[in-house]
């Protein structure tokens, strides 16, 4: 199995909606979480983006300057490092500890290496393999970065048929990993909330080979059979 990181298995949201609260608050400023990820969304979409999570500086005076926050460099640095230490999803660590009894799971993250290698950490250090941005020189939703891990894999004697790519975002993995003939599973977090949150938003909706709305479904079906 290969997952995406960020999102899916580490609650970015709300690292991102915790430090910014909690300038917000310094600030006297009432915060609308759901308003703020959305223009963070938008940021990330920038043709002049820079890497995960190093570019949330250059978001964040994106969103102060439209929520009323205060600007300055500092703000941006510790909302990085929020972002950083953004927590798992509570059924994470445990559905993966399961999930390695029957596969060798396999990192695929947009973050660079040194934020990863935190995640990796608060995740229990699952991964068989793992890769970043950093290490693929490219961003997923390009085929590039998957092509690249699967011919890591390939030396590995693992197929492309042998895989199940798991990921929350429609953009960045379930759309082209569908194009690619990789088998998917939509982990779909925010089914209990509109939108897409601080995610980008798909030009379309791609119907996933499998479903479900926590890691720990996806668990419990595997140890279903």
């Amino acid at each position: 199995m290969t997952f995406d990181v960020v999102g899916t298995l580490i609650d970015f949201e709300a690292g991102l909606t915790s430090g910014l609260r909690a300038i917000a608050a310094e600030h006297g400023v009432e915060l609308d979480a759901e308003t703020a990820l959305a223009i963070y969304g938008e940021c990330r979409r920038d043709a002049d983006a820079g890497k995960f999570p190093d570019d949330v500086a250059r978001c964040y005076r994106t969103i102060a300057a439209r929520l009323g926050l205060p600007l300055g460099e500092a703000h941006g640095a510790r909302l990085v490092e929020a972002v950083a230490d953004a927590p798992a999803f509570p059924d994470s660590v445990a559905a993966l500890a399961s999930l390695a009894g029957n596969f060798r799971l396999v990192a695929m993250t947009n973050a660079r290496r040194w934020a990863f290698e935190r995640y990796s950490k608060a995740l229990g250090e699952p991964f068989f393999k793992s890769f970043t941005t950093d290490d693929t020189g490219t961003e997923k939703p390009d085929p590039a970065y998957f092509e690249r891990v699967l011919s890591e894999l390939s030396n590995d004697g693992v197929g492309k048929n042998e895989i199940l790519h798991v990921a929350q975002s429609q953009y960045h993995d379930i759309g082209v990993s569908r194009q690619l003939g990789i088998a998917n599973c939509w982990i779909e977090r925010r089914h209990a909330q509109p939108g897409y949150g601080g995610t980008i938003a798909p030009a379309q909706f791609t119907e996933p080979d499998l479903h479900f709305t926590s890691l720990a479904g996806l668990a419990a079906a595997v140890e279903a059979g």
